[in-house]
């Protein structure tokens, strides 16, 4: 089945290497970024770029209602190059922001254009503390405290609104730390790593899947269990970027 999906975020590590799977896979994609310089670069991955800021709702809006795609995806973060402590305070505050305000824009506009899914990013590792490996349905740890309760409160505002819209099929992808092109480093690391190839795949796989709801989405490991992503999904942690056929 083909149909035209956005993606927000399009510029973004994992955006830019979910982009040339949804074109191989039949998709007609449409690449958002807030900066017009990256334009050329989703263009060139065979994706159509719209240039539009998420906190213009209106504008946002407008412009997937004139796309009137079947599905949207949902890669937005608001992270510094490399994760440089320097800048990390600030960005965990706008990167809350961009989950809870970004967010209620961009379903608000698929639910005006009449998109039928949603994809969206999460995170792995924003359980509460207990016994593992975590499924996905152990609890958030919404008593934490300092700029983790800050990143947690902003996951959870996501993924409420995300699986809470009537009219959309959502599904929310909590990855785990991310290695690989573009992400600052080439090697796993974290108590859940995942490699930007294999996110990206599960993305793709989320929108021809006929289930929807939560999935924890990184390599094997005690911390976060992947077999429902494994058994739903039908995704591996050794996926690398090999395009689909349709």
């Amino acid at each position: 089945m083909s149909g035209k999906v956005f993606v927000a975020g399009a510029s973004g590590v994992i955006g830019k290497a979910l982009l040339p799977l949804l074109v191989e896979a039949g998709y007609t994609v449409y690449g958002a970024t807030r900066r017009p310089e990256r334009a050329e670069q989703i263009e060139a991955s065979g994706a159509t770029a719209v240039v539009v800021d998420v906190y213009d709702a209106e504008r946002l809006k407008a412009q997937l209602m004139r796309i009137q795609p079947w599905a949207v995806v949902h890669q937005l973060t608001d992270l510094p190059r490399g994760l440089s402590p320097e800048l990390m305070t600030q960005a965990i505050a706008n990167n809350a922001r961009i989950r809870s305000e970004g967010t209620r824009n961009l379903v608000a506009a698929a639910v005006a254009a009449g998109s039928h899914r949603l994809v969206a990013q999460s995170i792995a590792w924003a359980y509460r503390f207990g016994k593992n490996p975590y499924l996905e349905n152990h609890p958030l740890d919404l008593d934490a405290e300092g700029n983790r309760r800050v990143s947690v409160h902003g996951i959870a505002a996501l993924e409420r609104q995300v699986l809470g819209e009537p009219t959309l099929r959502g599904t929310v992808l909590r990855y785990g730390q991310l290695y690989g092109p573009d992400t600052g480093t080439d090697e796993p690391s974290g108590a859940s790593p995942l490699h930007v190839a294999a996110a990206a795949r599960a993305a793709l796989l989320a929108l021809q899947a006929e289930e929807g709801g939560i999935f924890n989405i990184a390599e094997d490991n005690p911390t976060v269990s992947n077999e429902k992503a494994r058994r739903v999904l039908k995704w591996s942690p050794a996926a690398r970027p090999t395009p689909l056929n349709r």
